[in-house]
């Protein structure tokens, strides 16, 4: 097998090492000479060697023999398990002689017997209850009979915890311990046992001698020293003890007087409280009520925990997103990242549309079908030879059969492929009888689109009235080409592609001419280019030279100065720092606010080139900005000292004149101005 030793080639017995001496079977001979008669390697004697079974007590009985020796033939008598009845067995039989009476040994609680059928190994422990009762008398339990909890030492078999509430000996107290098993104690009130006062501080003779009435009985009070207790409390630590800081009294001392502060869980708000209530409501955690704005591992959701300390800030919810296959979600907790492919599998085949192609299952799910060199086999328009191969698509591409074909005008005939059906061709037709010009073959069209034809009709006619103008030509070929091939797409609204409809020349008469700010455009590109100068760049702070503040921005900054002055300093500071630091981005968020200071902040967010977005619902609705390196910019002035300068500048206001109204209309007193309308903040709306 693989190990090291020696294989005898007579009894095949395998041992360690290598045998130095050769003997028989049984081993009694050393080199037992050969016989014919009797078994090579044998010495022709008994065995004699002890069987193997442990509890045969007799040799073997047969020739010197190989292997071995059989199982003993002799005949014992032996007793069931419960040693109750006797069998004659065969010597050395192993298996165990059960009987069908019942065991009847005692257990071990010493009262009661076994009732379980001969068995084998010791009884099982009793099964019957008992009921005890605990050492204070007061409440009682069932235990095993046998059991240590069934031990009793006269005053009880076990500890209910609750306090014993046994008369003492004085005859008036209770005992206020926990259950116990010992008799209670003496009195704690008893005269001959309290030699002090209640702070412990005096003993009871010194007061004596001042005159303090002498105690006879436990309910006497215990004199009273007069000074401070001063015994520890509860509360304190071990570096700073809190004392009693009442007169020596009897009883339990009164709750500490310190205070200390309580922060919550998260750190973000304290309060002050008793020290003796914060030691009892320690294990009752304070919690503000601050959400946590942080992103949660999944960087798509926000934790909004109140007075969170998560560090991980793990998202519990479903990731939610179709997987690659298009049909399913991903069901994974929100994650980073992509999903994993889907793991749903089909166990259909998967074939082309002809079904020559085929993928055996299982296919994963969003499989495509498989590619086929075969010819489509879909039924086609048209009856002209099929060129092209098998595919997934239900619309089958184009007939690329040559044909000849007329035009829409009836004009010419050409050789065009089988699926055009708009054919045009160009013809000379005289127009305003004079000059001729190159027209397209426009397409008749449908009764139902005969609006849009009258419309771009309408619109040829206006530029066929003035033919001197160079652009008749372009917006004749114009109207037709997006006639014939772009009517769809004009119905939709979308613009047609011309660049490739008209030549050079054409576009060069039709170009419209440059003016004086178009001029000024091109100079300044021209000049840039030539600098190399980055056109968003600002290098002469042209832009922020002169911020543009809205009158309407104005009117709500003179109504609350501080807080437009508070947001510009904010501002200002987030766009430097953004600015002069490595980070591309930077963020500020405000505390929630009304509509109307959010208003003011993203108006003043365009102005510094700031982007700015509202979050929440109200009434937590709150502003975060957000500068960007190299967009973002500080305005020369700011919009406080704008206001600043045009309140110098402008004249006092005169004295408003009030109208009298008639006293006979019933009307007494002046009439009050018109109440302005409410502003709507859309630009609030739009996130």
């Amino acid at each position: 097998d693989g190990n090291s030793g020696w294989r005898c080639p007579a009894c095949q017995n395998a041992s360690v090492q290598v045998p130095k001496t050769y003997t028989c079977f049984c081993g009694k001979v050393h080199n037992p000479e050969w016989n014919r008669n009797e078994i090579p390697h044998s010495c022709g004697e008994l065995c004699g060697k002890k069987r193997q079974c442990l509890d045969c007590p007799h040799l073997c009985n047969i020739l010197c023999h190989p292997g071995p020796c059989p199982s003993c033939p002799a005949f014992v008598t032996k007793s069931c398990e419960c040693g109750q009845t006797s069998h004659s067995v065969r010597c050395g039989q192993s298996t165990k002689i059960h009987c069908s009476n019942v065991c009847g040994n005692t257990l071990n609680c010493g009262k009661h017997s076994c009732t379980q059928v001969c068995h084998a190994g010791k009884c099982s422990p009793c099964q019957l209850t008992v009921q005890r009762v605990c050492y204070c008398g007061s409440n009682f339990k069932e235990v095993l009979c046998g059991s240590k909890e069934e031990f009793s030492d006269g005053f009880g078999s076990f500890s209910c915890q609750n306090i014993c509430g046994k008369k003492l000996n004085c005859g008036r107290h209770n005992c206020k311990q926990v259950c116990h098993p010992q008799p209670c104690q003496l009195c704690p009130r008893l005269p001959q046992v309290v030699h002090r006062c209640p702070c412990g501080q005096t003993p009871l003779s010194k007061l004596l001698e001042l005159g303090c009435v002498e105690r006879k009985i436990c309910t006497d009070p215990i004199p009273s020293c007069g000074k401070t207790c001063g015994k520890p409390l509860s509360c304190g630590s071990y570096e700073f003890i809190h004392t009693c800081e009442s007169l020596c009294h009897e009883g339990d001392c009164r709750p500490c007087s310190h205070t200390s502060n309580i922060y919550c869980r998260c750190g973000f708000k304290k309060k002050v409280s008793v020290y003796s209530l914060t030691m009892e409501t320690a294990a009752i955690t304070f919690m503000c009520d601050k959400r946590c704005n942080k992103k949660r591992s999944c960087g798509r959701h926000k934790c909004n925990e109140v007075c969170c300390v998560d560090t991980e800030h793990k998202c519990s919810l479903v990731c939610g997103r179709k997987l690659n296959c298009g049909f399913h979600r991903c069901e994974e907790p929100c994650h980073r990242g992509s999903c994993q492919t889907c793991w749903q599998t089909n166990f259909d085949e998967l074939t082309c549309y002809c079904g020559e192609s085929i993928i055996y299952p299982p296919v994963p799910c969003g499989t495509q079908p498989p590619e086929c060199k075969k010819t489509c086999t879909r039924p086609h328009d048209c009856d002209h030879p099929v060129y092209h191969s098998c595919h997934t698509e239900e619309k089958c591409p184009p007939c690329t059969y040559l044909t000849q074909k007329w035009c829409m005008g009836k004009h010419e005939v050409s050789q065009l492929l089988t699926s055009l059906t708009m054919v045009v061709c160009q013809i000379l037709t005289s127009i305003c009888g004079a000059i001729r010009y190159r027209l397209i073959c426009l397409v008749q069209v449908k009764a139902s689109e005969c609006s849009l034809t009258l419309q771009l009709c309408t619109l040829l006619q206006r530029f066929m009235c003035c033919h001197k103008r160079n652009l008749m030509l372009f917006f004749f070929r114009i109207a037709a080409i997006s006639i014939a091939t772009k009517l769809t797409d004009l119905q939709l609204g979308d613009s047609v592609e011309i660049s490739r409809l008209i030549t050079k020349k054409e576009m060069k008469q039709a170009r419209l001419q440059c003016d004086e700010e178009c001029l000024a455009l091109q100079r300044n590109r021209r000049l840039a280019e030539a600098l190399e100068i980055d056109e968003n760049s600002d290098p002469f702070n042209i832009r922020s030279s002169g911020p543009k503040y809205s009158d309407h921005l104005k009117e709500d900054a003179r109504k609350d100065l501080k807080f437009v002055s508070d947001i510009e300093k904010e501002m200002r500071k987030l766009v430097e720092a953004v600015n002069k630091g490595k980070h591309t981005k930077k963020s500020h968020c405000y505390p929630p606010m009304n509509r109307d200071h959010r208003r003011i902040i993203h108006e003043l967010a365009q102005v510094y080139g700031i982007e700015s977005v509202s979050y929440d619902n109200e009434p937590k609705r709150n502003v975060v900005i957000t500068a960007v390196k190299g967009k973002s910019i500080c305005p020369s002035s700011t919009l406080t000292s704008v206001l600043d300068k045009e309140m110098q500048s402008r004249p006092p206001p005169p004295i408003p004149h009030y109208k009298q109204t008639d006293k006979n209309n019933g009307n007494t007193g002046l009439s009050k101005p018109l109440k302005e309308e409410p502003v709507i903040d859309y630009f609030d709306v739009q996130d």
